[in-house]
């Protein structure tokens, strides 16, 4: 980096906030109180992100009798929930190119299962009056390099070929007609698969639906234990125990209370920027009138979408595995990826010249070797688990909530017949192999991006064994 675009970026980020812009909101609502002795219910639901709170609303929508009770070890929304860059999409594969690479025969289905549940998504939105900024606008996924154009036009006409609709493939004059940027050489407007939102305000206004709907919700109550009991399960807290029928986990980066799950995830740090409001001649310099989201195409990506406060959302790039997968509050900020960031986005919209930072976050998401979420259940059928979303959790959650209940109801088709639900993903090694293979296929990937593209042995064995990694 130069001199001056070292100052540039010293300047962009000299006034910037260490807390999640999305969080940062003086109408965020007030924790509800911590259990203290002993609960009872039909049905207990660890983990108040999007994945508990969707499976809870969804038990209650489905038997409004069914006595359910939500447990949060720190407030509703505090962790990825609340903190990510408000992509809600319909895949449920993590894209349509890993589902293609995994399920290649029931891929049609999944994108089905897929849409319906973003319907759902925008339906309950509508229904329960949650203020969350919802906008059906669609992703472009961006292409920055010129092989990365190629990989764009062969994805087109797969999904095409697989009668995939609304998808419209922009040339440059066409992309930068919608987005004004000098690095867009193309991209594939998805023009329904996806919506823009406020995600700490879904998280809130789920909590409220959940609650007006009978669902006991605890906050700052962490789940410590799980055991059988009886003809149910127990569940240990700090201050008390809840005894349940059945317990659906969405606890997804955090340690499962079901040991044997725990080596399918490791924990992956993400960062994000948000600038302040732009004017109406820096909106102007841009465009982007149709407010999608977009994502480049490279593998070390960027993923940024405007705010309706008229704000940029800029992040992604560097995803950091700490050594043993260990949790701390110490790597949710990394000065170092919030300079590369600006500077990447000064690259970016050079037009922007002089616009501030106003916050600065990271966090970790749970990822696996499949990158797209897994199910299961343990104790004979009595707790089901949804891990694994890898940063697509924001609307395949609540597929993932149906998929729990479906499960702890015994069900054995519809949601639960794909592949992709009955089976698992490859797990992690213990360390330090995992590691060392999360170190050597970052810089591969790292290599790949700087080389047009070009696969090393390394990445090249990883996608004959079925475990490629492309974002």
């Amino acid at each position: 980096m130069s001199a001056a675009a070292s100052r540039a970026v010293d300047a962009a980020l000299a006034d910037v906030r260490h807390t999640p812009y999305w969080l940062d909101d003086p109408g965020r609502p007030a924790a509800l109180p911590a259990l203290t002795g002993d609960e009872r219910c039909d049905l207990l639901v660890v983990g108040g992100g999007y994945s508990g709170l969707w499976t809870a609303l969804l038990a209650k929508e489905r038997d409004p009798g069914r006595d359910v009770v939500l447990i949060e070890g720190g407030e509703v929304g505090w962790a990825a929930s609340g903190r990510n860059g408000g992509f809600c999409a319909a895949s449920l594969t993590h894209g349509f190119a890993n589902g293609l690479a995994r399920w290649p025969d029931e891929l049609m289905e999944l994108e089905e299962l897929g849409a319906r549940n973003l319907d759902a998504i925008e339906e309950t939105v509508a229904r329960h009056a949650i203020d969350c900024d919802f906008e059906r606008t669609g992703e472009i996924d961006l292409a920055t390099e010129p092989h990365q154009l190629d990989e764009l036009r062969e994805r087109y006409a797969q999904a095409r070929d697989l009668g995939l609709t609304g998808l419209e493939l922009l040339d440059r004059d066409a992309v930068r007609a919608e987005v004004d940027s000098p690095t867009f050489l193309g991209g594939v407007w998805d023009r329904r698969g996806v919506a823009m939102l406020h995600p700490a305000k879904l998280v809130w206004g789920l909590k409220r639906v959940c609650a007006e709907l009978g669902v006991r919700i605890y906050e700052h109550t962490r789940g410590l234990a799980l055991a059988r009991y009886g003809a149910g399960m127990a569940v240990r807290t700090e201050h008390g125990r809840i005894f349940a029928r059945q317990v659906a986990l969405g606890t997804n980066v955090f340690p499962s209370l079901v040991r044997r799950v725990r080596p399918y995830t490791v924990p992956v740090y993400d960062y994000a920027l948000m600038t302040e409001p732009l004017t109406a001649g820096q909106l102007s310099a841009i465009g982007w009138h149709h407010r999608q989201g977009l994502a480049d195409g490279a593998n070390r990506f960027h993923y940024f979408r405007i705010t309706a406060d008229r704000r940029i959302l800029w992040g992604g790039y560097d995803a950091v595995y700490p050594f043993g997968g260990r949790l701390s509050a110490d790597r949710d900020h990394r000065p170092r990826t919030y300079r590369t960031l600006a500077a990447h986005f000064q690259r970016c919209f050079p037009q922007l010249e002089g616009v501030r930072f106003s916050h600065a976050w990271g966090g970790a998401i749970d990822t696996c070797t499949r990158f797209s979420a897994f199910f299961g259940t343990a104790y004979g059928g009595r707790v089901a688990y949804a891990a694994g979303y890898t940063g697509l959790g924001v609307g395949a959650t609540r597929f993932g909530g149906d998929v729990m209940l479906d499960l702890l109801a015994g069900e054995r088709g519809g949601r639960t017949r794909p592949r992709m639900v009955r089976e698992r993903p490859v797990p992690f090694p213990p360390e330090p192999a995992a590691w060392a293979g999360i170190a050597l296929t970052q810089w591969s990937l790292a290599r790949a991006d700087a080389r047009g593209g070009r696969r090393n042995v390394w990445l090249r064995g990883l996608d004959r064994l079925g475990l490629g990694f492309d974002s």
